[in-house]
């Protein structure tokens, strides 16, 4: 990840302006408790916004720690790269781009996800970056909520742009060999899922739970949000106090909508309702239209292990009866399967992409335990059972079948018109950006240092 700060302390910026003015006037010899106390220098001014060295440090320093390497230059790619976006985010304010705090919290606990797996835990995630999972969250929310904004510019810049089935074939008709793009290996599996059946001690467990958050609340022992921080199982909402921002009811879950939008007194809570994600008491902030803001809390049932294994062994025993041929994996999949997602179509999956659905992964696009077991199968296998979390975070057993592999390979015209299509919007996409960039740097107010400006910028207009 790219870290850049963008905003300064008052006090630091203005040393930093008194540090420049001094440079620029050396016949006047700065005070020498002035000279102590700079801490900064502003290198580069974009518009009425400043460019600070702590930013290109703080950037350099990331980027160091995550193996990112920049084109060119380290010292002219990190001070251009932050004043691109700068002019992204210029523009997103412009605009009126918004990004809701509940993207960004999903984003980064995506991301402190992703830290956890590579470190093995999240004692030695906070070993290697010395703060709390807490401080990381509160040091990654800017350049995430920034980050996005950026994304959602370039979208909507791009968002037109369309490539015809001739264009594709024009631009790969003399493309050397070298510079035709390797397709990686993609497979298609089907799957069938089994849920193991929760003790009903422990769904009253779970409703007496959120019944006493209601009680405290009530009583005014604590807020809603603090018990939302405290004890709420959704990582997207839970440091915002349980808040999901204004969402229509066909974002929610059909019970969660149901009661949500006939609340009507931000002072009650909800009784306890179970939706496909656990158990939640709901709490209304607003109405807006054909929107509602809420806070909830989600508590989940834990599985016993032995309900787990029970529904290990009936999964293996139905893989058993498909290898004999007693029925087909798709009836199984139609008929027993518990993934309603799935079911209605033989168990095969599928994956939402920007040109649809497709039934084609590639490894890692499909759930990790999927994976895994996918990647040692055989075109035609069932595999053993095995335990993984579903998308709403739950615990399941399945079995696979792989359906097909297609191994990587050098793309074609005919075979992989779809992969060719993107690799020309793509350049499409980036050319109009680029372009956009060079545009709006002739337009802005540009001020660099000297030592800069002998720099090779990947775009033009910089130094005037």
């Amino acid at each position: 990840m790219k870290k850049i700060l963008s905003i300064a302390l008052p006090v630091a910026l203005s040393q930093a302006l008194l540090c420049s003015l001094y440079a620029a006037a050396p016949s006047q010899p700065a005070p020498q408790d002035s000279l102590a106390s700079v801490i900064d220098e502003v290198i580069w001014v974009v518009g009425d916004e400043a460019i600070l060295k702590s930013d290109v440090e703080q950037m350099r320093l990331q980027a160091a720690q995550e193996g990112i390497r920049f084109k060119g230059n380290p010292d002219c790619a990190i001070p251009e790269q932050i004043a691109v976006q700068k002019l992204f985010l210029h523009q997103a304010a412009i605009d009126s781009i918004e990004v809701g705090e509940a993207e960004i919290a999903a984003g980064i606990d995506r991301q402190i996800e992703q830290w956890t797996q590579l470190a093995g835990s999240r004692e030695k995630l906070e070993e290697y970056k010395k703060q709390t999972v807490s401080q990381m969250r509160t040091s990654l929310h800017d350049d995430y909520r920034d980050r996005m904004m950026v994304q959602k510019m370039q979208d909507k810049l791009v968002d037109d742009i369309k490539v015809t089935p001739a264009e594709v074939r024009r631009y790969f008709k003399d493309l050397p060999q070298d510079s035709i793009p390797f397709v990686p290996t993609e497979v298609e599996v089907q799957i069938i899922t089994q849920t193991p059946r929760i003790d009903p001690e422990e769904i009253n467990r779970v409703k007496n739970e959120l019944r006493e958050y209601t009680d405290r609340v009530t009583r005014g022992e604590a807020s809603f949000q603090t018990l939302a921080r405290l004890y709420s199982e959704d990582p997207g909402t839970a440091r915002q106090g349980g808040e999901l921002d204004y969402t229509g009811r066909g974002m929610l879950d059909p019970a969660f909508a149901t009661v949500a939008f006939n609340l009507t007194d931000p002072k009650k809570i909800s009784k306890v309702v179970e939706s496909e994600f656990g158990f939640h008491i709901i709490q209304l902030v607003d109405k807006r239209g054909d929107k509602v803001k809420v806070r909830h809390i989600l508590r989940k049932p834990r599985v016993s292990d032995e309900a787990i294994q029970h529904s290990i062994h009936r999964l293996d025993s139905i893989a058993d009866d498909i290898r004999a041929e007693k029925f087909t994996f798709e009836e199984a999949a139609s008929y027993v399967s518990d993934d309603k997602d799935t079911r209605s179509n033989h168990g095969l999956m599928s994956l939402l992409t920007q040109n649809g659905r497709t039934s084609r992964f590639r490894l890692q696009d499909l759930p990790p335990e999927v994976a895994r077991v996918v990647d040692t199968m055989k075109v035609g296998q069932v595999s053993h059972s095995f335990e993984m979390i579903n998308e709403k975070g739950k615990t399941v057993c399945a079995v696979v079948k792989l359906k097909n592999r297609t191994e990587g390979h050098k793309a074609t015209i005919t075979e992989d018109f779809q992969v060719m299509k993107d690799v020309v919007l793509s350049k499409r996409r980036q050319d109009a950006i680029h372009d956009w960039v060079v545009r709006k740097i002739k337009a802005t107010y540009v001020r660099i240092n000297p030592e800069y400006r002998d720099c090779d910028f990947e775009y033009e207009g910089w130094i005037r």
